[in-house]
């Protein structure tokens, strides 16, 4: 409407039976609006829910190895840092050294590295390994954020349940079949 004065625009905003809301304050001159300010307030309450349901907060999980780690274990280590990397946590790796292991730190790196190459697809190094006391540590950052791997797990979760929905409906109609079947066989007392 442009340019207007307070008493006409409370005028227009009784008319129209709206409220007169100031939208930008610090404007010159400030801004104000015509609307339900009711509607407004819930809408953007509607807003703020939603954004923080799809807010995630990215956890550190750590997962701790020994430096004379068997292949099996390796594996299974391994596993469970792929499966936080998919969640998209974060990953402190860590290698507890003991006793004359201390010695060979270039062993750590190596087996730090191996890992990191490992799961490259689904992260990558956020700090590279260093030595902090008797450990060594490194971090690997997620390749997705959280809130799209939830998104995912979502989208993943309707689908299974979609079929298994369509499972039911066929274990459904076979166990009505078959009763069906039953019904229309004479017995052997009717004969």
């Amino acid at each position: 409407m442009g340019i207007v004065a307070m008493r006409k625009a409370l005028d227009l905003a009784r008319e129209a039976d709206l409220d007169l809301v100031e939208v930008a304050p610090q404007a010159k001159p400030p801004v104000a609006k015509l609307m339900d300010y009711g509607k407004f307030k819930y809408e953007s309450a509607q807003k703020a829910r939603e954004a923080r349901k799809n807010q995630a907060n990215t956890a550190l999980k750590e997962i701790r190895f020994r430096l004379k780690i068997d292949e099996h274990d390796y594996e299974t280590k391994k596993g469970h840092v792929t499966r936080f990397l998919d969640g998209g946590d974060k990953v402190k790796v860590m290698i507890m050294f003991r006793g004359r292991e201390q010695s060979r730190p270039e062993m750590g790196v190596r087996l730090l590295n191996r890992l990191a190459e490992d799961v490259s697809e689904l992260g990558s190094v956020e700090s590279s390994p260093r030595v902090d006391g008797r450990n060594m540590v490194m971090v690997i950052a997620p390749a997705k954020s959280k809130s799209d791997a939830k998104a995912e797990s979502r989208k993943s979760t309707a689908g299974s349940k979609g079929s298994q929905a369509e499972v039911k409906s066929r274990r459904d109609r076979e166990a009505q079949a078959k009763a069906e079947a039953r019904s229309e066989k004479p017995s052997a007392a009717e004969s």
